[in-house]
């Protein structure tokens, strides 16, 4: 009898343990609302997907043929009888096919949906649709306020010929020769000398000379490109030719080791800083006021190049060097 009756007080609490926990159920209703805001979210993504593409296709006409009033306004001029750009065609023409703004609209498309596959799929979604808004919105902004069918086109527009690219280049040499010796001097001297400028008569670790010398030099730029209002030096060539002397001054103490302390080369060092930062203000603001509004940009862009060339020939220059010096007994 106790055997039964113990049995049966297990089987009730078992019974009643079961019922306690009931197994989880997922809300029906929370379900049914993560599927509608997933798809209202989605619907709303596929509209301002299709948005910008299918007004741009719509106004392809406009964009071709628009014209420009005073202030910069864009209009479409509202005449009943319009002016056919091909007088000797029937179908009053534009210069350029409508086709052209389809293929504006969706060769980057083409681009991005080749490419994405390959690491799209590494940027969170944010970014994605933060991205994506803002070059939408911008395209429209771009359009409207746009002086010529290429810039609503392809948005980089320039009435510029090879011709005359070349011309402006060649009128640019004065700037970009003497910007690229300084360049190279310095850098070669930044990352081929500094090194190699050690004093073991200081209390000054190592690194810590080579950390004193790239605050200097950089204290000495910006101290020059904030110092065009006071200083305006117009043959930029005199700035090229004192940071050779300073490259072949530091090279020579490198090499024979004369100068008697680290504060002397913290001045030249300072000083090389002045002349890098001087030379790049001035080469960029005599190309400013020496060029015509429609060359500036051109120019502006060509002689950047100047620093990178002179930057990447100190570096492959400065590599053999320092291997040659620091073979010497």
């Amino acid at each position: 009898m106790g055997g039964c009756a113990g049995s049966r007080r297990r089987r009730l609490s078992d019974s009643e343990g079961e019922e306690t926990v009931p197994e989880p159920r997922p809300p029906l209703l929370d379900h049914q609302g993560a599927h509608w805001k997933n798809a209202v979210g989605f619907w709303l993504l596929g509209l301002c997907n299709n948005f910008s593409y299918v007004v741009m296709l719509s106004a392809a006409h406009d964009i071709l043929s628009h014209e420009r009033t005073s202030g910069n306004q864009s209009h479409v001029d509202p005449g009943p009888a319009p002016i056919p750009h091909n007088s000797s065609s029937r179908f009053d023409c534009n210069s350029v096919s409508t086709a052209a703004v389809l293929l504006a609209d969706i060769l980057p498309t083409l681009v991005i949906k080749l490419l994405a596959p390959l690491g799209l799929h590494l940027l969170p979604y944010s970014p994605r649709v933060l991205v994506s808004g803002i070059c939408a919105a911008g395209s429209f902004v771009l359009v409207a306020f746009s002086h010529s069918v290429g810039t609503s086109l392809c948005g980089s527009s320039s009435s510029l010929s090879l011709r005359e690219r070349w011309t402006v280049f060649k009128g640019l040499l004065w700037y970009i020769v003497p910007l690229v010796v300084v360049y190279f001097a310095e850098y070669f001297i930044n990352q081929g000398l500094f090194e190699l400028l050690f004093f073991r008569n200081t209390s000054l670790s190592h690194a810590q000379q080579y950390r004193w010398y790239q605050m200097l030099y950089q204290a000495g730029v910006f101290a020059s490109r904030s110092s065009l209002r006071c200083c305006h030096i117009r043959f930029t060539w005199a700035l090229a030719l004192l940071q050779c002397l300073n490259l072949a001054f530091l090279l020579a103490d490198v090499w024979f080791g004369f100068l008697p302390s680290i504060y002397f080369v913290f001045l030249i060092i300072l000083y090389e800083g002045l002349l890098g930062g001087a030379a790049y203000v001035n080469t960029f603001h005599n190309i400013a006021l020496e060029t015509s509004d429609e060359h500036r940009e051109f120019a502006m862009a060509a002689t950047c190049i100047s620093d990178t060339l002179g930057i990447s020939l100190s570096g492959l220059l400065a590599l053999p060097l320092h291997d040659f010096l620091c073979q010497l007994s």
